[in-house]
């Protein structure tokens, strides 16, 4: 039986085309695999340059941008300086931008708005000319040509100012302008274009056509402005302008710091002592660039407000000083020619917060007076006896004088080889007192101050004996004055403080040693003497005056948000000496005003409530051969618990003119503290 039964099968009369066709697909995919190929060959020999360049060209790149300084408020949360906003037109400049570029925006945009041209120059108008392709081209013609690029571009310059700009169009200044503008800006850095009267026009045209100007927007800009006027301006400080940008002597250290070359940045005073409290932190926006055009900016970090400056300082109070101190040298002018200003300082002696810093300069040929409120820390005088404080203290430390054993006799001090020196009041010596350390103050013996330096000096004084100290009490004399901050900085914090000038020290010069003890021989500040009256006041700390007491931040709404630092004091030096030492200059400062002798200095105080505790001053000093005098005043009060002191110099004061220049300013600042501070 068979199982399988064997199968014919018959030939396939198509079999022998499969291979055929195998063949043919193999063909076909062999020549799509060699195009392919021969594609890729093709784009990388001719456009892989090309490609390369273009991702290469791609960039990413994070710009910052400024945001609003932080304002500055006085003691009673008033704006003294904040920020004014404005709408702005604005320039975005991209990396590597051409020059032709830059033209053509500039020229487009002036078609929709307008800035001053009151400062293109000639060189502005060329540079904008040539920065168009077109226009260089022509201008090369007509120009020698150079293979020293600098040269050839000089000539390009020279030819254009010469022959085509006179003929520009209001629209092409106006262009040139922007252009200016535009070159000027760093990479990836926003410039204003126009910052100020940008119109409602100007905004919905270029809004329209922005797409076509790359780089431009419109956007916010700010500038400080002064709600409660300029009396104060110059302690306040200046900010630089967008064009002038970073001050050229600190430039290095503000770029280290991530600033830009046109950023505006505190130039002077408050705003520059505070720079880093005052600027905030710049925004972030992600710029994508393509070919050095930006192409899409995202915002990554919105910026943070600068933080606020609080000032110890009282507005009104501060206005109200100015204007007294303005008052007392206009009614002075007439009999006083040389008269060069005034200065005042009032201040806390117990924590060094300054509560006025008032100031005017005075021109002497036209009699012009100015506001200078700096001059209080800048400007330096011979202040005459307001030191003897200082002198009777350091005779007591150095222990030439107890408490109990410091009489002397004034008389006039007669030296071999010179004039006479002599106390105001015993001029022939027919008036020689007797006097203790505090009564010496009161009447203000500088025969009492000048024996002294001379104890101090071991000097054995007798009448028409030579002068043979060593030079060395000069620096014993200042050394004791510096305790108390007279003749060094006193730390307040504002730049551009002046240290005092000191007279020379030379064996020649051994007899301006007397002079240095009664205050006719050094200069100190106004400032300087504020300090040596708070630390006289206040038992021996010598504290840095300080015009800021506080870092406060903003809250959302705009307004003087929380505290976010407090200012304390700072204490320099403590003067240490027996409480014994203290009631000695402390009585002499009460008898100054309040003391029972015909000869006492200070009565024009007496009548203060409270009553007060001083010491004036009167300085011989010259205007060329003009003898003139600075007319100086320290006090403070209440005598018992002292709340106030205040510091004044009239220099360049005539001698033969009678005048309370310094008393009366003195009386009416303080019955003015008292209304502003009455808690």
């Amino acid at each position: 039986m068979k199982l399988f039964k064997k199968i014919d099968v018959k030939s396939d009369t198509n079999k022998s085309h499969i291979p055929f066709r195998l063949n043919f697909l193999f063909f076909i995919v062999f020549l799509l695999f060699a195009a392919l190929i021969a594609q890729l060959a093709y784009l990388q020999v001719d456009y892989g340059g090309k490609f390369a360049s273009t991702v290469n060209s791609a960039n990413n790149t994070t710009a910052t941008a400024n945001v609003q300084r932080g304002s500055i408020y006085d003691s009673k949360g008033r704006v003294l300086v904040g920020n004014k906003s404005h709408q702005a037109i604005q320039y975005t400049k991209g990396l590597s931008v051409a020059s032709s570029k830059m033209y053509s925006v500039a020229t487009k945009l002036s078609d929709y708005m307008t800035i001053s041209t009151s400062t293109l120059t000639d060189r502005n108008m060329a540079d904008y000319y040539l920065a168009s392709a077109s226009n260089l081209k022509a201008v090369a013609k007509k120009v020698k040509t150079s293979t020293d690029s600098d040269v050839l571009y000089a000539r390009e310059v020279a030819y254009t100012e010469k022959h085509l700009i006179s003929d520009f169009t209001d629209q092409q200044k106006v262009a040139a302008a922007i252009y200016y503008k535009m070159s000027s800006a760093y990479s990836l850095s926003t410039v204003n274009l126009k910052s100020t009267g940008v119109t409602s026009t100007e905004l919905a045209e270029i809004g329209e056509h922005q797409s076509e100007m790359p780089g431009v927007k419109v956007g916010t800009a700010w500038t400080r402005s002064y709600p409660n006027g300029t009396s104060m301006s110059s302690v306040l400080g200046t900010v630089t302008t967008e064009k002038a940008g970073l001050p050229s002597d600190y430039i290095k250290t503000y770029l280290a710091e991530g600033y830009s070359r046109n950023d505006s940045v505190g130039s002077s005073q408050i705003e520059k002592q505070y720079e880093n409290v005052l600027k905030g932190t710049k925004s972030q926006t992600e710029v994508k660039t393509q070919d050095g055009v930006i192409k899409k900016e995202v915002k990554k970090y919105g910026g943070q407000k600068g933080d606020n400056v609080d000032l110890t300082i009282n507005s009104k109070f501060q206005a109200k000083v100015q204007s007294i101190m303005k008052s007392v040298v206009n009614s002075n002018a007439s009999s006083n020619p040389y008269m060069p200003g005034a200065y005042a300082v009032v201040m806390n002696p117990n924590t060094g917060a300054v509560y006025a810093l008032a100031g005017v300069s005075r021109n002497i040929s036209t009699g012009k007076i100015t506001e200078n409120a700096l001059g209080t820390i800048n400007q330096t005088f011979v202040m005459g006896s307001v030191v003897k404080g200082a002198t009777v203290m350091g005779a007591l430390q150095d222990g030439v004088i107890t408490p109990t054993n410091s009489t002397l006799t004034d008389q006039p001090i007669k030296l071999a080889g010179t004039a006479s020196k002599t106390s105001w009041f015993n001029k022939t010596g027919s008036a020689n007192l007797s006097l203790n350390a505090s009564t010496a103050m009161e009447v203000s013996s500088n025969s009492y101050m000048m024996q002294l330096a001379m104890k101090e000096g071991n000097f054995n004084y007798a009448s028409g004996k030579a002068l043979t100290m060593s030079t060395s009490v000069f620096s014993k004399l200042r050394g004791y004055f510096n305790e108390f901050g007279l003749g060094v900085k006193t730390g307040i914090d504002l730049p551009g403080e002046a240290s005092g000038y000191q007279g020379s020290s030379t064996q020649t010069d051994i007899g301006k040693a007397l002079d240095l003890s009664f205050g006719n021989y050094d200069s100190y500040t106004t400032l300087q003497v504020a300090q040596y009256m708070s630390t006289m006041a206040n038992g021996g700390r010598r504290i840095a005056p300080h015009v800021v007491s506080a870092i406060t931040g903003t809250n959302a709404d705009g307004s003087q948000g929380k505290v976010k630092t407090n200012v304390t004091s700072r204490v320099l030096n403590t003067v240490s000496v027996p409480s014994s030492y203290w009631d000695v200059v402390h009585t002499g400062y009460w008898d100054v005003v309040h003391g029972t002798s015909s000869y006492k200095t200070g009565s024009e105080l007496a009548s203060l409530t409270p009553s007060v505790a001083a010491k004036s001053g009167t300085a011989q000093t010259y205007h060329g051969t003009t003898e003139t005098e600075t007319m100086s005043l320290a006090m403070y009060g209440p005598y018992k618990n002292p709340k106030v002191v205040i510091a004044i110099a009239f220099p360049g004061m005539s001698t033969t003119a009678s005048s309370t220049a310094n008393y009366t300013a003195g009386k009416e600042i303080y019955n003015a503290f008292w209304k502003y501070y009455s808690k």
